[in-house]
């Protein structure tokens, strides 16, 4: 009697979260990020007719236990599909098999969810991807894996559009989609207690839950993966991607994070308590001496060293983020960047700060909301722009 793959997974789910009472709560969160890690560790893509998420996930769960060789991926790669070195496909094998973790492979996410009810999402992805295709270049042997974050009707409508704006590219790549229920399932007790602190509302909300996906990153991403960059749909690239991941070379010892600095005095704002009390800080402050906070729409995350810092995962901790936030009167409503933010202001040396030029942010929403005097301390940037931000829905500049 065949079984679907849906029904192998949620055998598994009841298998891992049947009887809560008998699991104490560090082994239940334990449990559902075992069961996620299984899901999200897809690297193959999803989207021919034969495949979905929960196939996917089985397939993976059985190679992951050595059952059975590696299937090749639905190829969408193009004409340069089959010439990345060591492998007739490359961009479709296993990870771990190349020489070293993750030799040869450059990984980008970015969240592609209610693309379905919000049209100018995708006007935006059409943006970014054509001007990532137009300016990207890797060598022979690498592969470029594209991962989104993605509900059924997103992936749907990415899927084709993706056949579409690849078609010129000039490099490997694959395409992976995540399940964002899935993501959502393991994020929320990781990372409910600093919800309510980073969170627009007063509460805790289970859907907030993956806008703080980058925090948890190095839990969730199987151990093969040690690197990856998180952007922002509303980038257009003017330069060279492989480039950005160059920046992985220049963290010093103990950063983990590469972001860069926010160009608007948002945290002059969110401070305001704290800066009151504390009139010769430089909390909240404009560069080069200040700080001024982080802004998350290009991130750089080391996950290797993330797994490996100390400092960094105690951070995570519930009483360490409240400790954090009350005394710096902190309430946020950006999530990640909120955090990021919150911990960069005793804790720098875990991030590696970018050049404005890697992420030109645009919103000047600030400047008319009581900050003229200030705004262009913050704003100002210097160099030849290789990725601009088209936050707070700002048009980006024309070619």
């Amino acid at each position: 009697q065949s079984v679907t793959p849906g029904a192998h997974t949620m055998a598994l789910w009841r298998k891992m979260i049947q009887g809560p009472a008998k699991l104490s709560c560090r082994s239940y969160q334990i449990a559902l990020l075992l069961a996620a890690a299984l899901a999200v560790s897809a690297f193959y893509y999803f989207g021919s007719n034969h495949e979905n998420f929960s196939s996917t996930t089985r397939r993976m769960k059985e190679s992951q236990a050595g059952k059975g060789d590696a299937q090749p991926a639905v190829n969408l790669s193009g004409r340069r599909a089959a010439e990345a070195a060591g492998s007739g496909r490359s961009a479709g094998s296993e990870p771990g098999q190349s020489a070293g973790k993750d030799s040869g492979r450059f990984h980008a996410l970015m969240m592609f969810t209610k693309v379905d009810r919000n049209p100018g999402l995708r006007d935006k992805f059409t943006v970014a991807m054509k001007s990532m295709v137009k300016h990207a270049m890797f060598a022979d042997g690498e592969v470029l894996h594209l991962h989104f974050v993605a509900d059924m009707p997103s992936k749907e409508i990415g899927e084709p559009l993706l056949q579409e704006l690849l078609q010129d590219a000039t490099f490997s790549y694959q395409i992976i989609f995540h399940d964002v229920d899935v993501l959502t399932q393991t994020l929320f007790p990781v990372v409910e207690a600093m919800q309510k602190h980073f969170s627009a509302g007063s509460g805790a909300y289970y859907s907030d839950s993956i806008f703080f996906l980058s925090v948890a990153m190095h839990r969730i991403m199987p151990t093969e993966m040690t690197r990856i960059v998180q952007l922002d749909l509303d980038l257009k690239y003017m330069s060279n991607i492989r480039s950005l991941f160059g920046e992985f070379e220049k963290f010093q010892p103990g950063a983990v994070i590469g972001i860069a600095r926010e160009m608007q005095p948002v945290y002059r704002h969110t401070f305001w308590q704290y800066r009151r009390e504390n009139p010769q800080t430089k909390v909240g402050d404009p560069p080069p001496d200040g700080l001024p906070g982080f802004n998350s729409g290009v991130m750089l995350l080391n996950l290797e060293a993330m797994r490996q810092s100390e400092l960094y995962n105690q951070l995570l901790n519930m009483e360490n983020v409240r400790n954090l936030a009350e005394k710096y009167h902190f309430k946020g409503h950006l999530g990640d960047q909120d955090f990021f933010t919150l911990i960069g202001m005793e804790h720098i040396g875990l991030f590696h700060i970018l050049d404005c030029t890697s992420n030109r942010q645009l919103c000047t929403w600030w400047r008319d909301h009581g900050y003229d005097e200030v705004f262009d301390l913050y704003f100002k940037c210097d160099g030849q722009v290789k990725i601009y931000h088209g936050n707070c829905n700002t048009p980006v500049p024309d070619d």
